[in-house]
């Protein structure tokens, strides 16, 4: 069966190479994403051995109701997006596009819930500087690293919202086909790593000294 023209792209003539090419791309493109959340990990877990005490009474301050309602929302969406992508495989357009649609939708609801806890966080004076509110110096760099890890990945959460966007709204108004379509399972890879780097933030930023 020949590939849909609006599928194929240049250089490519065969659509299976395209799709080799496009899932090796996004996987190259994930692991450079992996070493760089890794390298902050790395840094949380090396501050956490030197400062136990700090970071206990630091992950305490943290919103566990927010950080766990995020962690279903986000889960959700990463069953939504896996919907989506078998869908489109399967050829069942609106389908894709309801499951596309909430994928978004649960996406948005994640950064709406940041946002509050983020406002909630600057009123309780939990951003590092002279105000900061708790007395333990070490406390800081676990609330340095809280808002670095954590808006990161809201930007990249942010890039994921737009890249399904465009997959919806064209894949709506049929100017691209959405079947055999490499951008799907690239997306959907994609969105499933900022899920799986949130399964990794959330037990050490909400349940430290939780336990």
């Amino acid at each position: 069966m020949n590939a849909p023209t609006n599928v194929l792209q240049p250089p490519w003539d065969e659509l299976s190479r395209q799709r080799e090419g496009a899932t090796f791309g996004i996987w190259v493109f994930l692991a450079s994403e992996l070493l760089f959340f890794g390298s902050l990990l790395l840094l949380y877990t090396a501050y956490r051995v030197a400062n136990p005490d700090a970071f206990i009474a630091a992950g305490r301050e943290t919103d566990l109701w927010y950080g766990t309602v995020n962690t279903a929302v986000l889960m959700t969406s990463s069953l939504t997006m896996a919907v989506a992508a078998q869908a489109a495989e399967a050829d069942m357009r609106r389908l894709t596009i309801w499951c596309l649609g909430a994928t978004m939708a649960l996406g948005l609801m994640f950064l709406a819930f940041k946002g509050f806890e983020y406002a909630e966080d600057i009123e309780k004076s939990l951003v590092p500087g002279t105000t900061f509110a708790l007395k333990e110096p070490a406390a800081q760099i676990f609330f340095a690293l809280y808002w670095i890890m954590t808006a990161i990945h809201a930007i990249h959460l942010s890039i994921g919202l737009g890249l399904v966007g465009r997959l919806a709204i064209f894949g709506a108004l049929r100017h691209v086909q959405l079947r055999e379509n490499p951008q799907v399972e690239v997306t959907a890879l994609y969105w499933h790593l900022v899920d799986v780097i949130w399964i990794i933030l959330y037990p050490l930023i909400y349940l430290m000294g939780r336990s």
